[in-house]
């Protein structure tokens, strides 16, 4: 191999043989290395680099092996035969490979999460590119760390049933699910499913960024996906300063659309005026009138200054609409009245015509009449 040979001193070549101390023959096999990743190599060079590599793979000082791996990570020149072995060997060695390597194929790497260990799975999480062959046995068998890394990689192709896998092994790691609601592209059923499995911060950038359908839309207004913030609308119903309440929400930054939702899915009119006021930045009195008298254009005119999404803007349109359908008397079944009004106006909405939307809110209407007949029942 004249290239490699002529890089190589006498003296390389020498402290390659048994005698040597393994300092001295780790040196020189990374020198020897780095020449056949930079070096244009024939046919008859790369096999015999091959050969050369066979014999150091086999050396039993860890620092020659761990030169091999560190300097040949990201290099093609390393057999498939040595990638293996040095991918069962001791971490040091095996870790640089396995996050790099594009030696191994997509069944070397499938096995390996199976076989090899958290700390292995959690190298081959991190690699730039990740295909479904890898992911789904990261689902099926990887850890709580390496799932973890593989979510947040973007590299990382996940099928809709490995992503769904990996909810219901880790529903209640935080961590996992974060990374996973984080993901810059989410299949609707994976993202319905983290809504109710999250925090109130991660939930919000759900709502914001991945598509919901209606279900899920009323599932946080109504409370289901959203106990955290009770506290919260009660609070925007008695307090007096409503305009100090949101500004300190919005400082806290969690003046979000779900609790914006919440509230005035519970007749908190006043609250969601001025959160849509402190979110759009326009004064109370105008945000009133875009909301109230300005016509069907005013409310998604001044709910798209406020920047909030898109998708679940027919949720609001139905929950205003029915605000002004209705007369309040104060009494206890105000807001189950007003929730049942806006179910059955949210039905007759165009955007929500899809079939499992309606069958959803139908049940959604049968539940709070059996709750109304039970509560008369009792009276």
């Amino acid at each position: 191999m004249a290239t490699t040979r002529s890089a190589l001193t006498d003296e390389d070549v020498r402290t390659l043989v048994k005698c040597a101390t393994p300092d001295e023959r780790a040196l020189a096999a990374r020198k020897l290395c780095v020449t056949m990743d930079r070096e244009a190599l024939s046919d008859e060079d790369r096999a015999l680099a091959a050969d050369i590599l066979r014999v150091m793979a086999a050396d039993a000082a860890e620092k020659v092996r761990t030169a091999i791996a560190e300097t040949l990570r990201a290099s093609d020149v390393v057999p498939h035969d040595v990638a293996l072995r040095l991918a069962r060997d001791v971490e040091a060695v095996s870790l640089p490979l396995l996050s790099f390597s594009p030696v191994f194929t997509d069944d070397d790497l499938a096995e390996i999460v199976r076989l090899g260990g958290p700390v292995r799975q959690v190298a081959i999480a991190r690699r730039p590119e990740i295909s479904r062959v890898v992911t789904d046995s990261l689902a099926e068998h990887g850890g709580e760390r390496a799932l973890t890394v593989a979510c947040a990689n973007p590299g990382a192709d996940f099928s809709d049933g490995s992503l769904n896998q990996i909810v219901d092994r880790f529903e209640k790691s935080e961590r996992v699910l974060a990374a996973m609601a984080y993901r810059q592209v989410l299949p609707l059923s994976v993202s319905e499913r983290l809504v109710t499995l999250v925090s109130e911060q991660v939930r919000e950038h759900l709502v914001t960024h991945h598509a919901l359908s209606a279900q899920a839309a009323l599932e946080i207004a109504t409370g289901a996906a959203e106990r955290a913030t009770v506290d919260i609308v009660d609070q925007a119903g008695r307090t007096a300063d409503v305009k100090g309440l949101v500004t300190h929400l919005q400082a806290e930054r969690r003046l979000t659309a779900s609790l914006l939702l919440r509230a005035l899915a519970h007749g908190h009119m006043t609250f969601f005026e001025w959160g849509v006021a402190e979110l759009a930045g326009v004064p109370h009195h105008r945000t009133w009138l875009m909301i109230h008298d300005a016509g069907p254009l005013g409310l998604r005119a001044i709910y798209e200054r406020a920047g909030l999404p898109a998708r679940i803007f027919p949720a609001f349109r139905a929950a205003v609409d029915t605000f002004h359908s209705m007369e309040f008397d104060g009494g206890p079944r105000d807001q189950e009245r007003f929730q049942e009004r806006m179910l059955q106006r949210f039905l007759t909405q165009p955007e929500a015509a899809a079939r499992e939307d309606v069958d959803y809110l139908l049940d959604r209407m049968g539940q709070m009449a059996g709750r109304a007949r039970e509560a008369a029942n009792v009276a």
